[in-house]
């Protein structure tokens, strides 16, 4: 019987929710590990020889470690190829550049100012850091330019990177998800008529669904 691969991190993580949506996504069997940020656990000495900016995730298959969750992703993708959704990094170098191309989309188009409206609409009221409107507004627009560019990009096709759910679409679940339930935000996706049938598709999946439940199913600090 196959070891399972080992994650470490917490599933509210939306870097680590990411592989996790990815692991269900091809049925690879995994541990997972928990690490307490609050407490400063990614830091200690043990931690950084896994991941030596003290961050989560990292990701142990056999005798290769690895941290960065796109990059774990794509290589959960081509080693387990064969099971799970073969198509969810793509079947030939075409449909790969195709996936690629919107993964980069995400991580330097999207992921910027999501991660920043999460920031100034969560995090900074629960550490009693006072909200920068004009950061918030700046972001806002920032985002539905990248929506804009979504939206007829999925007029062309029911995903993005063609008509099947890909690594490119499994990748925005995290933030998404939170700009819609924490943030308030989900305007900004269901004003979009494409935009909005996308999000709502992908994030019912069953696999996201489970990363979901995990999610709610850690016991969060209080406050």
């Amino acid at each position: 019987m196959a070891t399972a691969v080992k994650l470490y991190g917490p599933p509210l993580s939306a870097a680590v929710s990411r592989v996790l949506a990815c692991l269900l996504e091809k049925d690879v069997q995994f541990q997972l590990i928990p690490i307490n940020l609050a407490r400063g656990e990614q830091k200690k000495p043990d931690y950084l020889k896994l991941q030596p900016f003290g961050q989560v995730p990292v990701f142990q298959d056999e005798s290769i470690t690895l941290f960065e969750s796109r990059a774990i992703s794509r290589y959960i993708c081509d080693k387990y190829a064969n099971q799970g959704n073969k198509g969810l990094f793509g079947t030939n170098p075409s449909e790969k550049a195709s996936i690629d191309q919107w993964l980069d989309a995400e991580g330097q188009n999207f992921n910027p100012p999501t991660s920043v409206l999460l920031f100034q609409l969560t995090l900074a009221l629960r550490m009693k850091i006072k909200q920068d409107e004009n950061l918030i507004k700046q972001n806002e627009e920032k985002l539905e330019k990248v929506l804009d560019v979504y939206e007829n990009r999925l007029g062309e096709s029911r995903y993005l990177a063609g008509d099947e759910f890909t690594l490119a679409d499994l990748s925005h679940l995290p933030m998404t998800q939170y700009l819609v339930n924490a943030c308030d935000r989900g305007e900004l996706f269901t004003s979009r008529k494409n935009v909005g049938r996308w999000w709502d598709e992908i994030s019912s999946r069953e696999t996201w669904k489970k990363v979901v439940e995990m999610q709610n199913s850690r016991p969060r600090r209080s406050a």
